[in-house]
Order: C-alpha cells, then sequence, then structure tokens
C-alpha cells in the first residue's frame, strides 16, 4: 500500500479525534463523579444500576408516606393527650359538685368551669395538622368534624380511616374518625347503666355498680321499684321481651341504705332514702356521644344551682362521673393504638434506612468514580494528546527535498 501524506493526516486526524473523545469522557466522569451516564458506557453494570434505583425510589416514597403518617399521628397523640387533661379537670369539677358542700354560686362557677372545658373539647376535636386538614374528620378532612348542639355536637365527618402503605405489604392508618373517637363511648360501668327515674320524689342515690359474677349478666333491663322507703321488687325484662317478677322469693326485698343489691349478674349500691313509687333502671351500656355527657353534666349543674334539693344533682353526677370515666378510657385506648402504630413507623423507618443506604453503596460500587485512577488517566490522555500535537506539527514539514542538496 502506498503511504501517502493524505493517509498520514487522515490516520492522525482520526487519533486524534478518539483521543479527543476519550479525553471528553474522563472530564464528564470527573465533573459528574460517575464512571458512567449512558448505558452504552457499560450497559451491564447500567442494568443493575436501574434496578436498584427503581428499589432505591419505592424505598424512599415509603419514607415520604412514612413520615407524614408520623406527623399526623403526633399531632393525635398530643391533642388526645390534652383532651384527657380537660377531662381529668371536668371530672374534678363533677366530683365538687357533688359533694354535698356546694353553695348556689358555688355551682355557679362550677357550670361555668364546665362551659370553658366544653369549647375546649370542642377546638380539640376540630384540630387541624400542618396542611389545614381536620384529623378526626375520617376522608372529609376538609370539613369541620364538631359542630355544637343544645345536647352535645353534631358530628359532620364520616367513618372512614385514612391508610397510607410505609412498606411493601404494609399499611397504617394515618387516624382516626371522630366518631368512633368520641361517639361510639359506652355509658356506664362499659357492660351496664344505672339511672334514677326522672320524677322520683325521694332522696335515693346510685352508688357503685359492678358485675357480682354469678349469674353472668346477660343484658337484661330490670327496674328496682320501690313501694316505700323499706321495701322493692325487681321487675325483669329479658332480651326477649318478656317483662317478669324476680322469681327469687320473696317478691318484696327489705332495702338497707348502702346495702347492696345483687341480681342477675350485677350488683347495685343505693344510698339515701327512696320514696314509695320511685324507681332505678339497670339497662346494658349503650353508646353516648362525649359531648352529650359533657352537656348533661353541665345542664345538671346549672339546674342544681337552682335547687336546695340535690338529690337529681347527686344522681347526675354519679352518672356523670361514670360516663366520664369511659370516655377518658375510650381517649386512652384510642391513643394507646395510635401509640403502636408510632412505634411501627418509627421501626419501618430505620428499616428504610439502612435499606437506602445499601442500595446507594451498591450503586456507588458499580457507577462510583474512582477519582484518582480518572485524575491521572485525564492527564496522561492530555499530555499523549500535547505530545501528539507537536510530533503532528514537526512531521507536517518535512519532505524529502529539504535534504537533496
Amino acid at each position: 500500500m502506498r503511504v501517502t501524506q493524505s493517509l498520514n493526516q487522515t490516520e492522525f486526524l482520526t487519533s486524534l479525534d478518539a483521543l479527543e473523545s476519550n479525553i471528553s469522557q474522563t472530564q464528564n466522569q470527573v465533573s459528574s463523579g460517575l464512571a458512567f451516564t449512558t448505558p452504552a458506557e457499560n450497559p451491564v453494570a447500567a442494568g443493575e444500576v436501574n434496578a436498584y434505583n427503581q428499589v432505591l425510589a419505592q424505598s424512599q416514597q415509603y419514607t415520604t408516606n412514612a413520615n407524614a403518617a408520623h406527623s399526623s399521628l403526633n399531632t393525635e397523640d398530643s391533642t388526645l393527650t390534652q383532651m384527657q387533661t380537660q377531662l381529668q379537670s371536668l371530672r374534678s369539677l363533677a366530683l365538687e359538685a357533688n359533694s354535698g358542700t356546694s353553695t348556689a354560686e358555688d355551682l355557679t362557677a362550677i357550670a361555668a368551669q364546665a362551659t370553658q372545658i366544653q369549647s375546649s373539647l370542642l377546638a380539640l376535636a376540630n384540630t387541624q395538622d400542618g396542611q389545614g386538614q381536620y384529623i378526626f374528620s375520617g376522608y372529609s378532612t376538609q370539613t369541620q368534624p364538631f359542630n355544637l348542639t343544645a345536647t352535645g355536637a353534631a358530628y359532620q365527618g364520616d367513618q372512614g380511616q385514612q391508610q397510607v402503605q410505609i412498606a411493601a405489604g404494609q399499611t397504617v392508618a394515618t387516624g382516626d374518625n371522630g366518631d368512633t373517637v368520641f361517639n361510639q363511648i359506652k355509658t356506664g360501668n362499659g357492660t351496664f347503666a344505672v339511672a334514677a327515674a326522672a320524677g322520683n320524689s325521694g332522696s335515693g342515690v346510685v352508688g357503685a355498680a359492678t358485675l357480682s359474677g354469678t349469674p353472668a349478666y346477660a343484658g337484661d333491663t330490670y327496674t328496682i321499684n320501690f313501694s316505700s322507703a323499706t321495701a322493692y321488687s325487681i321487675t325483669d325484662t329479658t332480651p326477649a321481651g318478656v317483662t317478669t317478677v324476680s322469681p327469687t322469693a320473696p317478691a318484696t326485698f327489705t332495702y338497707t341504705s348502702g346495702q347492696p343489691i345483687s341480681y342477675g349478674g350485677v350488683q347495685v349500691t343505693l344510698t339515701g332514702t327512696p320514696a314509695a313509687n320511685d324507681s332505678f333502671t339497670v339497662a346494658p351500656s349503650s353508646n353516648q356521644s362525649l359531648f352529650t355527657t359533657v352537656q348533661n353534666l353541665i345542664s345538671a349543674i346549672q339546674s342544681g344551682a337552682g335547687s336546695t334539693d340535690h338529690t337529681a344533682l347527686n344522681n347526675a353526677m354519679a352518672a356523670g362521673i361514670n360516663n366520664l370515666d369511659q370516655a377518658i378510657s375510650q381517649t386512652s385506648t384510642v391513643q394507646a393504638n395510635v401509640g403502636g402504630r408510632i412505634n411501627a413507623i418509627t421501626t419501618q423507618l430505620s428499616v428504610q434506612s439502612s435499606q437506602q443506604t445499601q442500595l446507594q453503596t451498591s450503586i456507588s460500587s458499580l457507577q462510583g468514580l474512582n477519582y484518582a485512577a480518572a485524575i491521572t488517566s485525564l492527564d496522561s490522555q492530555n499530555t499523549t494528546l500535547s505530545a501528539a500535537m507537536q510530533a503532528y506539527t514537526l512531521t507536517q514539514g518535512l519532505t524529502l527535498f529539504k535534504y537533496i542538496s
């Protein structure tokens, strides 16, 4: 093959282009910190990096979800703590009103304090998170959940419970709806409730009410009917709706103030002196709104301030204190559940952090740049390019005629 100057130039320029391309690639590696930026540069490693990046992106999304859920649940946890503090304060006021030493002025002041607590409880039930969403509205996060009414508060939200995914196959509820937390609260002791009839004229007051164990309480409703201050009978309505008089002889029982009355698996203590035709009803616990309980307490205290006979007030306070205890227990149970979810999220965030670190390490090992080697290579390539340019310049001026004299 004939070697011409033109051929030499073409080969040199081709080599020069390749060298400059290598330098450009190395410069890109140094500036980006990556051994390769396109799949064509390393197809096998690029495929592995792509797979790792997909897993990493999913894990990071789970982390975002978990952090949002953690924030929402922390807000709910704080709100429930404040509500329990308010409920305990209200319980103390009810005990004070039930002490028997409060004057009409005292009861008026207690009612005013209870009304302030009612406003605080309503505000807490309408708590919003950092995004302005109501935390107790279920799915209806833009709807204020509770509005005050004459008998308590009306729930405007829904029964939904929002969930987010915090890991593959693992979801967590980010909150609780207000109907579950504040409306589904059992009355009485949680199994049954005792109430004095509205028309009672004696001084009989409901005291302790517990399960007696044998026979087990079957959910009957029965009434303790007084024929005199010292005698009573029991009328039992079974779940089937059949009314019977207590089958235990005698049909009429002797009443002693402070002595427990046991029947049908329950034990009820009455104190004071009931009048003839007074009655007390024992019935299975039903659901009652926290706000109904609070309003009933306020109304009873206000009524007691205007009366010298505090029997009705004492019975209302006894029932109200029991109902407040159930509300405190309910919010405590919900809060414990919230705490469990927060712990689960915290654990999962730790797992995800470790996983993401491992993934990033794997990606770096495949795509990360060895800076020392890259800079050494770049220096070598630049030196080679400079030498090639100088050699080319010198050889371009050489011809055979320079050596013919």
